[in-house]
């Protein structure tokens, strides 16, 4: 019997196993993780979950559906090490180390926070988001404090701002860009974004980088910038994520900004793929490879490997989509804008929402709408079929995105 091993905890590690047993993959599969908890949702950790002190474990699939599946869990263990010769992984537990045939193995190991050098993990009064314990650390923290300090003003960092806020916390952002996701969004999105934030009460601090942390008996207590202290009873660090390669690396596969795979998710070593945030991966839409953090990407590439390990190899070419909530703004991106791109603004037929169309002479290429989900799915649909709405009335709400 064919043993499948994936290593990861996440979307991509999940809707593998899921799609694989719907598949009737023909062999066992073994999930590892290093989390204790069976694999959940991680979209809520910056929403929900932190609001609401009742809010359980948002799971993506309960325990039985892994038993019913013949799927093996192995929570709260560690993959450290591979023997790509011999087909083994090493594996540590606290019950002590064990060696795991396969005869495929899967790397979904994702990501992991970016931590500020003078503030690893686990520094008293420090936050970083990216797992349900550090979601829940920083759950308990927030009612005892008034004064939060967010260093970053990206999707995580910008959604915790709007989450504080809404629980009456005294809230300051600190990016370091001149404007906010810089890399992500396109600048009409960027100044709504800012706008939206900071009429909400958030004091948003463009171009302005943190020289250090106040400390206080081992604690951080607020932050320096341009030589003044910014006092802070809660610091949240949303600096980025970098993607989790030295198992990877260490067995010798070759990764650059990810695990480098092909349009198939596969690696150099034929008994080893790899999907999700831990990629480096070709995409057709884009001139380099991608490495995308995403819960869309992570489960279409968890789809299309399982579709090649069950016999129906194709290549991965899914339209990248995304979204974000951040107070009363839910953002919805379609495909991947970059400068150089003719924007259209779109208003949307009703309320106060919009979307920004990007084109590539009369290619569309992206799609960012803010309360604006009927022009959003509408061009998401064109987009996934090859078509583009005619660029001449893109921008007049009264004519439908058609191709």
């Amino acid at each position: 019997m064919t043993r499948l091993v994936i290593v990861g905890g996440g979307h991509a590690a999940a809707q593998l196993a899921a799609s694989l047993a719907e598949k009737q993959f023909p062999g066992s599969i073994v999930l590892v993780s290093d989390e204790p908890e069976i694999p959940y949702h991680r979209p809520p950790l910056s929403k929900t979950l932190i609001k609401d002190p009742e809010a359980p474990l948002p799971e993506l699939r309960g325990a039985s559906f892994y038993e019913q599946a013949g799927i093996t869990l192995k929570l709260g263990t560690r993959a450290v090490a591979i023997d790509r010769a011999g087909k083994r992984l090493r594996l540590s537990s606290s019950a002590g180390q064990e060696d795991l045939a396969y005869d495929h193995l899967v790397l979904a190991t994702g990501a992991c926070v970016r931590e500020l050098p003078q503030a690893p993990v686990g520094t008293p009064g420090v936050h970083y988001l990216r797992t349900y314990a550090q979601a829940r650390a920083l759950r308990d923290a927030l009612p005892g404090a008034q004064r939060v300090v967010v260093l970053g003003g990206g999707f995580i960092g910008l959604e915790l701002a709007a989450t504080a806020r809404h629980l009456g916390k005294e809230v300051t952002v600190f990016e370091a860009m001149p404007r906010l996701l810089t890399r992500s969004v396109s600048p009409e999105i960027s100044s709504f974004l800012l706008e939206t934030h900071r009429g909400a009460g958030v004091d948003i601090r463009l171009g302005s980088t943190v020289d250090g942390l106040e400390m206080a008996q081992d604690r951080a207590v607020g932050v320096v910038s341009g030589g003044v202290v910014v006092p802070a009873d809660i610091i949240i660090a949303g600096i980025g994520a970098t993607p989790n390669v030295d198992l990877a690396r260490e067995a010798g596969l070759t990764c650059d900004n990810g695990i480098v795979v092909d349009a198939t998710l596969a690696t150099g070593d034929p008994a080893i793929s790899a999907i999700g945030d831990c990629t480096s991966f070709p995409h057709p839409a884009w001139p380099q490879p991608l490495r995308l953090e995403s819960v869309q990407n992570a489960n279409d590439q968890a789809r299309t490997l399982a579709a090649r390990l069950c016999g129906d190899p194709q290549p991965y070419t899914a339209v990248p989509w995304f979204w974000s909530d951040q107070g009363e703004a839910r953002l919805q991106i379609t495909g991947l804008w970059r400068p150089g791109y003719e924007s259209v603004v779109r208003p949307a037929a009703r309320g106060k929402g919009f979307s920004v169309l990007h084109f590539e002479g009369d290619a569309l290429r992206a799609i960012e709408s803010v309360n604006s989900p009927v022009d959003q799915m509408t061009a998401r649909k064109l987009m996934q079929a090859g078509l583009s709405p005619a660029k001449g009335t893109a921008a007049d709400p009264a004519v439908p995105l058609k191709a």
